[in-house]
């Protein structure tokens, strides 16, 4: 038996942001942006994290769902914030953001982000 694997899916550490369908040059604009608004006590940005869920693009506004490493992060007022100012200045709309429900786990990081933090 041959094993079969579905590639329709996208991995849990890069989830398929509907921006990178229906507007693939600003998706990379504001994640661009976003890769500049860092965990301070990981020391990575939130994109390497896997921190953003999602990202939609209207017309006139943006919207963002993003995660944090866990429910009691200190600083997640300040980083959800930070990411939403990044995208509004990176897409030049006004940008609503979301707290997304899903609980963070280390296989929602990049490839190799893990082995840089030293946890695996």
């Amino acid at each position: 038996m041959s094993e079969q694997t579905n590639t329709s899916s996208p991995k849990p550490n890069r989830p398929e942001w509907e921006a990178r369908k229906t507007h693939p040059k600003l998706a990379e604009q504001a994640e661009k942006a976003l890769r500049t608004v860092v965990d301070p006590e990981l020391g990575m940005d939130v994109v390497t994290l896997g921190l953003i869920r999602n990202l939609q693009i209207f017309d006139e506004s943006a919207n963002l769902v993003m995660i944090l490493t866990t429910p009691f992060c200190p600083y997640g007022p300040a980083i959800l914030e930070a990411a939403r100012r990044k995208v509004e200045e990176a897409l030049q709309k006004p940008t609503t953001i979301e707290l997304g429900e899903e609980i963070w786990e280390r296989d929602m990081m990049e490839e190799g982000a893990a082995e840089m933090l030293g946890l695996w």
